[in-house]
């Protein structure tokens, strides 16, 4: 009798632990993949609230073990930190645009990442990763099932200083040239947001720096975009954005993607 709850447990648990291996694939060209990128803004730090917990079977999410599954908050795992973020809800907004298609997302941001560690070889000691050898291994990895759309990337707090930021345009103009050289795909969208602006913390030169490197390769290069969100909010902290205020990130990112790609609004 002592053994039924721990049996009636184990029956919960095990189809959860299947699940990943139970999904199925659509064809590779209505598999649109994208890849998740940069440092904790993107991973996501946002409260995962009971919309954060819907699974949809047309969004999946490429998992720490390089498996597919239906994808759930937390993406990353980064760090123990990490809450819900961009990815989901872009999906969402993407996948209600292309109803023949299924989403997969490949999460490898990393927190605290400056952008010298998305560099081939580079270790970042923080989440004990190679930020840029393993995004582009899982990335190549996914693309073996789907068709690679887009990069969001969401990066440059940790460049923010006086010996980063004067660089910062020139090594983002570098990180897209290698990511697109790598991945095989030189008009591939790559989506950039904006770092937090918190009313609280005001920017310094160093981060306006940043702002306006970013701004500049969005301008200068073809199918990159910047996206801006006022007013954001963050979780308390003055650096990571709140889960409303990712929701409304995962929109400008959506609207910059479908500008691209020249997809009609709905």
């Amino acid at each position: 009798m002592k053994l039924r709850p721990l049996c009636l447990l184990l029956a919960l648990i095990f189809p959860v632990l299947s699940s990943a291996k139970e999904v199925k694939l659509p064809e590779k060209k209505d598999f649109h993949l994208f890849l998740l990128a940069g440092q904790s803004n993107m991973a996501g730090r946002g409260k995962i609230d009971a919309k954060a917990r819907e699974a949809d079977p047309r969004i999946l999410a490429l998992n720490k073990q390089s498996e597919w599954q239906v994808a759930m908050d937390p993406l990353h795992w980064d760090k123990p930190a990490a809450g819900t973020g961009i990815g989901k809800p872009f999906a969402a907004i993407i996948a209600g645009k292309a109803p023949g298609a299924t989403i997969g997302l490949i999460p490898s941001a990393c927190g605290g990442s400056p952008i010298s560690t998305w560099n081939p070889g580079e270790f970042w000691g923080q989440t004990k990763s190679h930020p840029w050898d393993d995004s582009i291994a899982r990335a190549k990895l996914a693309m073996e099932s789907g068709t690679l759309k887009a990069i969001l990337w969401h990066q440059g707090e940790s460049d923010s200083n006086a010996e980063k930021a004067p660089e910062h345009a020139k090594h983002l103009e570098d990180l897209i040239t290698r990511f697109r050289k790598e991945l095989d795909a030189p008009e591939l969208p790559f989506i950039i947001g904006q770092l937090g602006r918190f009313p609280a913390k005001p920017w310094n030169e160093n981060r306006e720096a940043v702002d306006a490197a970013q701004r500049a390769v969005a301008k200068k290069m073809k199918n990159v975009r910047f996206v801006e969100i006022p007013n954001p909010e963050s979780i308390g902290d003055h650096l990571h954005f709140d889960t409303p205020t990712l929701r409304r990130f995962a929109e400008g990112y959506a609207a910059a993607y479908l500008d691209i790609t020249g997809a009609p609004p709905r």
